[in-house]
């Protein structure tokens, strides 16, 4: 199967949420096409229509984001953007975090991911994931990527302040919105077996 990325943390992530599930990067010639959907899902979408369409084979791909409470969801699915075209995952956090302290007191944060799938008789498949937790007000953490070390999660208990980049891999991949949805791409690649 090949995962319509070019980014090696969703790869490595989703090879570790997905054991047992080849996935393999999208090939160097292949281009996918701008990300113009509205939504999660249209964007993933458009990814894996294009990598199967260039590779003839199965094809997953995902989009997700970080929605602000005080900001009525933004940046949403423009998280990886956010702050520009030459965006990077430091100048995006630094635009959020600004962001949001001047809105208020809200810190109130959900990650969400849409993992699509088009099989290789291109019927295509969308699976969402969540995860609910605060924005805390200063980066932590050497793991992950994107918003990361600003998130802690409400998953990981009321008594743990740790941020997602502080989380171990098992624990980041227990809890996080990708893996959510990986897993329930893998019940339905598991149910066609």
């Amino acid at each position: 199967m090949i995962l319509a990325s070019r980014n090696a943390h969703k790869l490595r992530e989703l090879r570790e949420i997905l054991p047992g599930i080849e996935l393999d990067p999208l090939p160097e010639a292949v281009q996918l096409p701008p990300e113009d959907g509205q939504t999660y899902a249209e964007n993933a979408l458009i990814k894996a229509r294009a990598a199967h369409e260039a590779t003839a084979q199965a094809a997953v791909a995902d989009d997700s984001g970080i929605e602000a409470s005080a900001l009525g969801g933004r940046p949403g699915v423009r998280s990886a953007r956010y702050d520009g075209p030459g965006a990077t995952d430091e100048s995006n956090l630094a635009k959020l975090l600004r962001e949001v302290a001047e809105a208020g007191d809200d810190r109130r944060v959900t990650y969400r991911c849409v993992i699509a799938l088009v099989d290789a008789d291109r019927e295509e498949r969308t699976f969402e994931g969540s995860c609910e937790g605060t924005l805390i007000e200063e980066p932590r953490g050497e793991g992950g990527f994107g918003y990361d070390p600003a998130f802690v999660p409400d998953d990981t208990g009321p008594g743990d302040q740790r941020t997602m980049a502080e989380l171990t891999p098992d624990e980041k991949n227990a809890n996080s919105h990708r893996a959510r949805a990986a897993r329930a791409l893998a019940s339905h690649l598991e149910g066609r077996g």
